[in-house]
């Protein structure tokens, strides 16, 4: 055998085999490399809009809770506020409580006073009918007795 015979006998077997290979095996490869860029190219673009989203839901969860610690210190000044308004108007009912109990006890010793001064009046008056009963039983004189009534009338006014 021919070195040169197998040489052309092997590029003529290569060629024929390259060209099956261009014509039926290389379209199939690369329809599965196509296959596969386009779902990575899918897949990256998927994970790109991932990405926007979680930077959008990012925003929005930072402004909710931004939102929800305005409102829950809206809340709190509200309560606070509420609670400073309660307490003032407990302290003012106290004091209108106080000052009625106050003026209650006050017009309770004023009574207690102007009963005190009755009885002493109605005690001197008796003391007196009795004073004049036993001047009358030792003497009679008018102008003494007009004195001494004029006296204890004075006395008890």
């Amino acid at each position: 055998m021919n070195i040169n015979a197998t040489l052309l006998a092997q590029l003529v077997v290569f060629l024929i085999f390259s060209w099956i290979a261009m014509k039926f095996v290389w379209p199939y490869f690369t329809g599965i490399l196509d296959e596969r860029t386009k779902k990575i190219a899918d897949g990256l673009a998927a994970a790109e809009k991932a990405n926007v989203h979680l930077a959008t839901a990012e925003k929005k969860s930072a402004e909710e809770l931004r939102k929800a610690r305005e409102s829950g210190a809206e809340l709190r000044a509200g309560a606070e506020k509420q609670t400073a308004q309660l307490l003032d108007e407990a302290r003012q009912e106290a004091t209108r409580i106080i000052a009625a109990a106050r003026e209650a006890a006050e017009k309770e010793a004023a009574t207690a006073s102007q009963r005190a001064k009755e009885a002493l009046r109605e005690r001197v008056a008796d003391l007196a009918v009795a004073g004049a009963e036993r001047i009358l039983r030792k003497e009679i004189d008018a102008k003494k007795h007009a004195d001494l009534l004029g006296a204890l009338k004075s006395e008890l006014q």
